[in-house]
């Protein structure tokens, strides 16, 4: 199974007057995450998009709290591919407090490959390998 590792620093704009992480944050860090995983693969979205007019539409969302970020803490993604098809790929989330390794949440987005319109299609055959679809 190939892993990515994203860190980061919380930022003040991403927290509340307590100084902890705002939930929806998480989110956004799992997207970092799954990003810098495609791109570690030899993959950017970006070309995905416009060389084969393949969108990756986030179906499901989850993401499950452990413990509190705060400003200015060193954040650690860890990004990898749970599951996928010729038509969907999940990517699971663990996210952890770099100085301690503290658990803070763990998640996945499940992804629908979509053409252009939006409508559900089959992953190109030369990306099987890069989203591990069997």
């Amino acid at each position: 199974m190939r892993t990515t590792e994203t860190r980061f620093r919380v930022r003040y704009a991403e927290t509340d007057q307590m100084g902890v992480a705002y939930y929806a944050n998480y989110l956004v860090w799992m997207e970092l995450g799954r990003v810098e995983y495609c791109r570690a693969a030899g993959l950017r979205y970006r070309d995905l998009e416009e060389h084969d007019g393949i969108l990756l539409t986030v179906v499901e969302a989850r993401c499950r709290y452990h413990a509190s970020a705060r400003y200015d803490d060193e954040i650690v993604v860890k990004a990898w591919i749970g599951e996928a098809s010729p038509r969907m790929v999940r990517f699971d989330y663990e996210i952890r407090r770099a100085e301690d390794g503290r658990r803070l949440a763990t998640g996945y987005t499940k992804h629908v490959f979509c053409s252009r319109d939006l409508k559900p299609t089959r992953l190109p055959a030369k990306y099987h390998a890069l989203f591990s679809v069997r």
